[in-house]
């Protein structure tokens, strides 16, 4: 994945996405370059839009992101339901225990 970074962060700074540059910034990083994966890097991105490939990704994520939210909203209000269940539950259970003692 750090390859991928790479490659991106020489594409949002406009510099060539070679091995060179790729080497430099994996080692930057405190990484051991492997050449064989930088150059299957540098092959695989050979026909490939940057821009088109960030912005389709971009724009799958976002009703992903928007969704997030309320799936989350849901699963609180399910839970909160849930308990309230339990707590009638227990009631009803304290009243028949206290109609049987009476």
């Amino acid at each position: 994945m750090e390859y991928i970074y790479a490659a991106m962060i020489l594409h949002s700074a406009d510099k060539d996405i070679n091995e060179e540059n790729v080497k430099s910034i994996i080692e930057a990083a405190g990484i051991e370059a492997d050449d064989a994966r930088i150059k299957a890097l540098i092959a695989a991105l050979e026909d490939v839009d940057i821009d088109e490939a960030m912005e389709t990704t971009a724009m799958a994520a976002a009703p992903a992101a928007a969704a997030a939210p309320a799936a989350a909203e849901a699963a609180v209000e399910e839970e909160e339901e849930e308990e309230e269940e339990e707590e009638e539950a227990e009631e009803a259970a304290a009243a028949g225990l206290g109609a049987l003692f009476g």
